[in-house]
């Protein structure tokens, strides 16, 4: 059975241990959002098809007057994560919504293009705020891959700020002696 992205999601988030679909998707709230975001619309159908290929099975566990499906990897399943995370990646997929609009920015007043960068500066600054609030929770152990992953989208971000405002500065100061920029 071939993997799909939020498959492969489920299948990552099991192998920590049993968890209902609500619990994997706030798993993927306060982790793996970042970077891979899986909504409940794809996890619920996804759990579906994973349990009817045997790589996962659910069990009822109801929480009082709710009714509640907990899953846990099957062999099957944990030799599926093994195989896909002993691979090399093969998607690399960034979208951002700032990038795009900078793209297409000289459509924009040269005033109104600085401005775009700082807007991406100031989302940037808030995801690097939001990361560090996770990092303050987290295990601070500097083999661990989710510590390692938390440092990269920190750095990464923090990264996108300086280069967002060195930019705009360099924009403005050509704006400003006149130049188109």
């Amino acid at each position: 059975m071939e993997l799909t992205p939020t498959g492969k999601v489920i299948l990552g988030m099991l192998s920590m241990g049993p968890k209902s679909g609500y619990e994997i998707k706030g798993l993927v709230d306060r982790s793996t959002r970042f970077f891979w975001a899986a909504s409940y619309g794809q996890i619920y159908p996804e759990l579906h098809r994973l349990a009817e290929a045997r790589l996962i099975e659910g069990s009822e566990d109801p929480q009082g007057e709710r009714r509640r499906n907990v899953y846990r990897l099957t062999e099957d399943g944990g030799h599926a994560l093994q195989e896909w995370l002993g691979v090399p990646p093969e998607v690399f997929e960034m979208r951002h919504e700032g990038m795009l609009k900078l793209f297409f920015a000289d459509a924009l007043e040269p005033r109104e293009r600085v401005q775009r960068l700082r807007d991406m500066e100031a989302q940037h600054r808030a995801k690097v705020a939001a990361l560090r609030e996770v990092e303050g929770g987290a295990s601070k152990d500097p083999d661990s891959s989710s510590y390692l992953v938390l440092r990269f989208g920190i750095e990464f971000n923090e990264w996108v700020v300086e280069w967002c405002a060195r930019t705009a500065s360099g924009l403005e100061g050509r704006v400003a002696a006149g130049a188109r920029a």
